[in-house]
């Protein structure tokens, strides 16, 4: 028998209710173990809770639940720092394997003490759920890629964002409608901050970082930009150049001890894999030195899926402390970071100018002074304006924050527009 506490009983946690009763049998064969909901805490007692959800076995004392020597194993599903944080540190202090889905504290410099707390007491700290829902990711970077030396992992991993880009892209909304119909099917949050602004995108680069490449890296330290800023206009001048705009998290080698950590939007060539993940749908691409190119898709949100993979890490918790064993825990080091300024990609920008002579030759005089070549450039006419239309070779990106500050100080610019990084174009 392996007895559980869960802490939260939310989406996830009520839908992984309904899969350990509803397949017990089957959960008994592949673990060897019998699992038992021992005990659920939860926050408001008095709060509605579907059906299958035993009230018997419903407490507001996380803490004493957690305690009790008669639980094996402890599913922490509240989310945020505290009081998760010290839960799950009082787990494994009392030799207790915990899975999460807790990406916000797993890429804090609290997720880094509660795996070296983890390792010193021998048990299980497992958080599949944490990154892509229901995609097998870390499983498969943490074995089946154990040997493979990984180049890049690019993802995307939030689907209220991909969303929100599908429903622009496919259906002309532009970002506010497209925001209103997420909210609207329960896509996104009434405050949608941690999504679009990519924060919660942010926190899964920073444990795939750890995952793939080793290195501890917090979800702080990432290069982040959201969503907020992009255009209807801007996806379809991505669109007519063949390109589609996506919300990307890109962990990269940058030479033999570095990495680049970053989080933003990007046009990715409409031949590429990730261009075609549409709506709330999650995918990972992987780049490895032997394997090539893998991708893996599926859902990477929602109760039964995030909680399809919380059994997933159930089962192996159990076999190991079975077993007298963990998953595997590479030693981790500091992560030295790529600067953002010496990231390295090509861009896409506009520029509404003066539509009178010698201005397009200023403009592209910047870019030439500040070591930026353009590979292609289109021009619009307006009334009385032009809007410049620029796609560079791959460039530094101080250097284009340089052109930047150069061409707004031209009187001849009348506004920059947004600018966009390229995944899939130049290689």
């Amino acid at each position: 028998m392996a007895r559980i506490a869960l802490l939260g009983c939310g989406n996830v946690g009520s839908a992984l209710v309904g899969i350990v009763h509803s397949r017990s049998e089957l959960l008994a064969v592949q673990s060897g173990a019998h699992f038992e909901i021992a005990g659920i805490a939860v926050h408001d007692l008095s709060r509605e809770r579907p059906a299958h959800v035993p009230t018997e076995l419903l407490t507001d004392d996380a803490a004493g639940l957690v305690a009790d020597p008669d639980i094996d194993v402890v599913v922490e599903l509240i989310g945020g720092l505290e009081p998760a944080q010290s839960l799950v540190g009082a787990a494994l202090a009392a030799n207790k394997p915990v899975v999460t889905a807790n990406k916000a504290l797993l890429a804090s410099p609290q997720g880094v003490a509660l795996r070296g707390l983890a390792k010193e007491h021998g048990v299980d700290l497992l958080y599949e759920a944490a990154v892509a829902g229901a995609i097998p990711l870390v499983r498969a970077l943490r074995e089946s890629l154990t040997g493979e030396r990984i180049h890049r992992v690019m993802g995307i991993v939030n689907g209220t964002t991909n969303f929100i880009l599908t429903e622009m892209s496919e259906k002309g909304a532009d970002y506010a409608q497209a925001l209103s119909e997420a909210q609207a099917l329960g896509l996104a949050e009434r405050d949608p901050t941690a999504d679009v602004e990519g924060h919660d995108a942010a926190a899964k680069a920073a444990i795939l970082a750890g995952v793939a490449f080793g290195y501890d890296v917090a979800g702080s330290d990432v290069m982040r930009e959201g969503i907020t800023r992009v255009r209807l206009a801007d996806v379809e001048f991505a669109e007519r150049l063949g390109y589609v705009v996506k919300l990307l998290a890109i962990v990269e080698r940058a030479g033999d001890d570095a990495l680049s950590v970053r989080v933003h939007p990007a046009m990715v060539a409409r031949a590429h894999p990730l261009a075609g993940v549409r709506g709330a749908f999650n995918a990972v691409f992987i780049e490895g030195e032997a394997a090539g190119e893998l991708m893996l898709y599926g859902q990477g949100a929602g109760g039964l899926p995030t909680a399809s993979a919380v059994v997933g890490d159930l089962i192996d918790a159990v076999r190991n402390l079975s077993a007298g064993t963990t998953a595997p825990t590479p030693e981790r080091q500091p992560a030295r970071l790529l600067s953002e300024l010496d990231l390295r990609t090509q861009y896409c920008l506009s520029l509404d100018v003066d539509d009178r002579p010698g201005v397009l030759a200023a403009v592209t005089k910047v870019f030439g002074d500040n070591d930026v070549s353009i590979r292609s450039m289109e021009q619009v006419g307006r009334s009385g304006e032009a809007r410049l239309l620029f796609i560079t070779h791959v460039a530094r990106e101080g250097d284009v924050r340089s052109t930047l500050a150069a061409l707004g100080a031209l009187d001849s610019v009348e506004h920059i527009g947004e600018v966009m990084r390229i995944v899939g174009g130049e290689q």
